[in-house]
């Protein structure tokens, strides 16, 4: 049977609220073993608006991030869903959502996939497409179903969504496969990076390397300075490939993810590895990952994971010869 809620949009949440979204989502991470809402999602959350302001049901009447809470009658927040209304290049809404694990199946993700369709101004069903038209309409909401939950895909099925992207987890054992040698060319120092002096040289590589990105592509040097902020950043593990001149050529921005969040112990990251277009086809990019796995394991690491494309066999095939295996997947479905 299911529960009897009581729903409402916000584009801001009081810090009770969010307190209470922050429970909901750990207690998810902790039946699921994968965190329901994304980095950026959680830091939304955190820098969210300053209060709580009801947002109509209509698209692109306020910008940022949206929330989107279920109760029960008592008050327990049972459904949460994150709409992201700015980030992506194509101008798509992108949302995240959890299920409280006490509450579920009971209509509560139902309850979630329709707000969400609504809010989108889209029918529950989409239309047929007859076999004359060309294609059908573009997506306009995205959501993500992080480790490709069971249930979510059964959700996705049900309302017509079509998966869109697959971020496969990839994991390697450092004991087992330790990074090689990261000899660089002979023109080129391998550095740290320098906080206050190389956000902008970074994010316009960035922005070169991943223009083809929906969302790294988009980084700016206010991201940047925000992750300086985070518990997890550490300018010793962003490494940067500089020539002779000291132009950036490519970097490796590595993570350290603490005991309890990837996994019971801590685990590195290879975060974002970018390379230049201009200077590709030097071995930029095996150097810098090496470096960066290499920066790892001197850390006492024995795991680092990484996430990539499925659609891009060039790349797995590279860490797979790195010793990466692949884990689970975050499915991205479109409607």
């Amino acid at each position: 049977m299911d529960l009897v809620t009581i729903t409402s949009w916000h584009n801001g949440l009081l810090d009770e609220v969010a307190d209470e979204v922050t429970s909901l989502l750990a207690e998810a991470t902790e039946a699921d073993g994968r965190a329901p809402v994304s980095e950026r999602g959680l830091t939304a959350l955190r820098r969210r608006g300053p209060a709580a302001v009801q947002v109509e049901q209509v698209r692109a009447d306020v910008g940022g991030t949206e929330h989107f809470l279920v109760r029960e009658p008592g008050g327990l927040l049972v459904g949460y869903a994150q709409l992201d209304t700015e980030t992506d290049s194509a101008g798509r809404l992108v949302a995240e959502l959890a299920v409280r694990p006490s509450a579920r199946g009971h209509g509560v993700g139902t309850t979630l996939v329709r707000a969400l369709l609504e809010r989108a101004e889209l029918p529950e069903q989409p239309a047929e497409v007859a076999a004359d038209e060309p294609s059908a309409p573009a997506d306009v909401l995205l959501v993500w179903s992080h480790s490709g939950h069971p249930a979510a895909i059964t959700l996705a099925r049900r309302f017509g969504f079509h998966t869109v992207r697959e971020l496969r987890r990839m994991w390697v054992d450092l004991a087992e496969h330790p990074p090689g040698a990261a000899t660089p060319p002979s023109d080129v120092l391998i550095r740290t990076f320098d906080v206050g002096q190389d956000e902008a040289a970074v994010v316009d590589v960035n922005r070169r390397a991943f223009s083809w990105h929906p969302e790294q592509g988009g980084m700016s040097e206010a991201d940047v300075v925000d992750k300086e902020s985070e518990s997890w950043f550490d300018p010793a593990g962003f490494l940067l490939a500089v020539d002779a001149d000291g132009s950036l050529l490519g970097f490796h921005w590595t993570k350290v993810h603490p005991p309890g969040s990837a996994a019971a112990e801590a685990v590195g990251e290879v975060y974002v590895v970018g390379v230049d277009p201009d200077a590709q086809g030097r071995g930029l990019g095996g150097v810098l990952t090496q470096a960066g796995l290499r920066h790892l394991a001197d850390q006492g690491l024995r795991h680092t994971m990484l996430y990539v494309e499925a659609d891009n066999p060039a790349a797995i095939r590279v860490y797979e010869r790195l010793g990466f295996t692949h884990r689970d997947s975050d499915i991205q479905f479109g409607r």
